[in-house]
């Protein structure tokens, strides 16, 4: 357990100049605070805030983060108050603390629109000082430390919240050494017979190949030291859950793995990395494209270094990691390692802002909270911008963009300014034409093709790996959707006050906009095209002494009439027959025996659907679409859960069950031009049922039958080009 002298001594071997009295009285206060608090270790409490404040000490941190950390549980754990705390530390101290107890109460993993917006919260409160990040890291690495101690339950959802957030987070500041240490203890928590397995063969591994790597170590050394270059070389093993995401991710055996061992060298200047790797590469062949410099380029995250394969002695090939004592500094500590936390000096954001590109993107990040975005769409962009395996491209003009791998030359317009991105119509990569969905590689020169007036398509959303390309692809679309519906709601209203006898004016309309309780003439027209509104309403708001009890205005000529004048009902049922029967044999993956298949009663299912087979006993298998809502039924009955799947015969003609919801204008015509849509697509329809949802609108839900999905998607989205046709979607249950 960490002692006060201890943490004292630690501050002053970087610092001499600390203040000792003020550490002290905040360790006296800290432990009087605590009294016979317990951690479930059953050391005293106070020990926890000591060693989170020791780890601070090895990022060689000011005195204000060493105190706010032995202090970050007081107001939280205890009577203490920030007035009391800014008495007695000061206001600097106060806010720090009062931060890092915002931060305590934060639980990020949860439901996922609560985690999204504690996560909000979170990066809010980092954004004003980061040191509350960096005493929030190393609280949770303390944490991740003892965490054998908590509960099987608690382990689990702690080392879930570390790996998901907290250890990319430590990443994306450039924090290395702290981030390879959560993610190995989350590792161990989550998955210990892997994690046990892989670091059993990274053992055997080392004692197999200890020689090779010191006979490589010595031969570099010498090397570099015959042509007069100071540097220090040391190999180095990758822990076991990189290895474990590499296997993950590239679908490899451990065998198959070629850079578990490497190398790093470090020198005193910039100019010695490149005269290493001249002496590098004419003494050993470089392995192609395998020469990546992150000098010239950095890293979002602040990295720099140059990275380089060659085969080495023994045929073996060996990586080499190059750089300089100052970068391998920024390496292990990120931002923490920025002269501006040192000699008890307090960061200034605007150096920081122009110094750090780490900072950069966490400006830029909490700039995003003002677009406007939900937070699970917040969340989803910050998540996909913490795992950043970078590619760099340039603009014809040679700004260079870093983009995450995968990234596709919309992520790439995006990049350079939301309005190149949301008039993208082509590309050209290196001068040649190519796909819009082109991935990109190290070093492709982009150029977008534009036109005015174009709108993002919503298909273009998974072909992104940007989350600010994603957000910005989603704003877009929901704009293009409330356009849609206010030009909707202006021929409605047109009509309506045409069929009212009375005059369409904007001026009249603004007026009238309190009555509406809408603040614009936009917010009224698209809420009539949604349905939200009545058209009538709308003309009432205008001209008050209108009363719709007129004949042929606003209603059915006839009180007996209602939609294509048949008989007024709730909802009308309409039959059609179908061409398939329900109990038609499916073929089925992984079944045995003559069970009875059938379809989902509520939307059945249709081949290119994920699905999942229900057993009832004596009745047979039910299909369902694997995101139907019915499913939640038998969530406690897992016994009747199977795995199935198609099985179709190439060139198969039959049709199965599919239900869409349409809502269309009540006016003439408007059931025949969907019908006619519908069966011009090669559809048939089985069911339809009409619901009155407001006297412009009708509801109808249409059970057809189908080839497959594409055929489907194809009737969707034919019948959303229909004028009439406010809104086509998919039911599922």
């Amino acid at each position: 357990m960490m002692r006060q002298y201890e943490l004292v001594e630690r501050v002053r071997r970087y610092n001499p100049h600390a203040d000792e009295e003020l550490l002290d009285r905040a360790y006296v206060y800290a432990m009087k605070a605590h009294g016979a608090q317990r951690r479930a270790s059953g050391d005293p409490f106070y020990s926890h805030p000591l060693e989170v404040a020791a780890i601070l000490t090895d990022l060689k941190l000011d005195d204000a983060t060493i105190v706010a950390a032995v202090l970050h549980d007081v107001i939280e754990d205890t009577d203490s108050t920030r007035e009391e705390i800014e008495r007695i530390f000061g206001p600097d101290i106060a806010r720090l603390v009062e931060g890092l107890t915002k931060l305590k109460r934060l639980d990020l993993v949860s439901k996922r629109a609560v985690q999204a917006e504690n996560f909000r919260k979170l990066l809010l409160a980092i954004a004003a000082d980061v040191r509350v990040l960096l005493v929030k890291l190393a609280d949770r690495l303390h944490n991740m430390r003892t965490l054998r101690f908590m509960p099987p339950e608690k382990q689990a959802r702690i080392a879930e919240e570390t790996l998901e957030i907290y250890a990319p987070l430590a990443g994306r500041m450039g924090m290395q050494s702290m981030r390879d240490e959560l993610e190995e203890l989350a590792f161990q928590h989550l998955m210990p017979e892997a994690a046990a397995t892989i670091k059993t063969r990274l053992d055997e591994l080392r004692k197999k190949n200890g020689k090779i790597i010191a006979s490589v170590e010595k031969e570099l050394r010498d090397e570099l030291s015959m042509r007069g270059i100071e540097a220090s070389v040391e190999g180095r093993q990758k822990l076991p859950y990189s290895i474990w995401r590499k296997m993950e991710r590239k679908s490899i055996a451990f065998e198959q793995l070629s850079d578990i061992f490497g190398f790093r060298v470090c020198v005193n200047k910039v100019e010695d990395c490149y005269r290493v790797i001249g002496v590098v590469h004419t003494k050993w062949p470089s392995v192609p494209g395998r020469f990546k410099d992150y000098i010239s380029t950095p890293k979002e995250n602040d990295y720099r270094s140059i990275h380089t394969t060659v085969v080495g002695p023994g045929r073996q090939r060996v990586e080499l990691q190059v750089r300089t004592h100052d970068m391998h500094d920024v390496a292990r500590y990120g931002i923490a390692a920025h002269s501006l936390y040192k000699d008890g000096r307090v960061a200034d954001r605007e150096i920081l802002t122009r110094e750090s590109r780490a900072y950069q993107w966490l400006q830029r990040t909490i700039d995003l909270l003002a677009e406007g975005d939900s937070p699970e769409e917040f969340l989803e962009h910050t998540k996909l911008e913490l795992f950043p395996d970078q590619v760099f491209c340039f603009t014809p003009k040679g700004q260079l963009i870093a983009l995450p791998r995968g990234a596709t030359p919309i992520d790439f317009a995006y990049a350079v300014h939301t309005d190149v991105g949301n008039s993208a119509v082509g590309a050209k990569i290196n001068g040649r034409i190519a796909p819009l969905g082109s991935e990109l590689q190290n070093g492709d020169e982009v150029e977008i093709v534009r036109a005015e007036g174009q709108v993002p398509p919503a298909v273009w959303e998974k072909l992104v790996a940007t989350g600010k390309a994603r957000a910005a692809i989603r704003r877009a679309t929901r704009d293009a959707v409330r356009t849609q519906y206010t030009n909707l709601g202006k021929q409605i209203v047109m009509r309506a006050f045409e069929r009212a006898g009375k005059p369409f004016a904007e001026d009249k309309l603004k007026a009238a906009l309190p009555r509406l309780a809408r603040l614009g003439i936009d917010e009224v027209l698209a809420a009539v095209g949604r349905g939200e509104i009545y058209s009538g309403d709308v003309v009432k708001a205008v001209y008050p002494d209108f009363s719709e009890d007129r004949k042929g205005v606003a209603q059915p000529s006839r009180p007996e009439e209602g939609w294509f004048g048949l008989p007024k009902a709730e909802s009308l049922v309409f039959k059609f027959p179908g061409r398939t029967s329900e109990s038609a044999p499916l073929p089925i993956h992984g079944l045995q025996g003559d069970l009875p298949v059938r379809f989902a009663p509520n939307g059945g299912a249709v081949p290119g659907d994920r699905i999942v087979g229900i057993l009832t006993p004596g009745e047979g298998i039910t299909i369902y679409p694997i995101q139907s809502p019915d499913l939640t039924a038998f969530d406690d009955q897992p016994e009747r859960w199977l795995d199935v799947r198609w099985d179709l015969e190439a060139g198969h003609q039959g049709f199965f069950p599919a239900r869409i919801l349409v809502t269309a204008i009540n006016e003439p015509g408007t059931l025949g031009m969907i019908a006619t849509v519908i069966g011009d697509m090669g559809a048939n329809i089985d069911n339809i049922t009409i619901h009155v949802i407001s006297p412009d609108f009708r509801e109808m839900i249409i059970d057809l039958e189908i080839a497959d999905l594409k055929h489907l998607n194809g009737v969707v989205s034919e019948l959303r080009t229909k004028p009439v046709v406010s809104k086509v979607e998919r039911v599922n249950g």
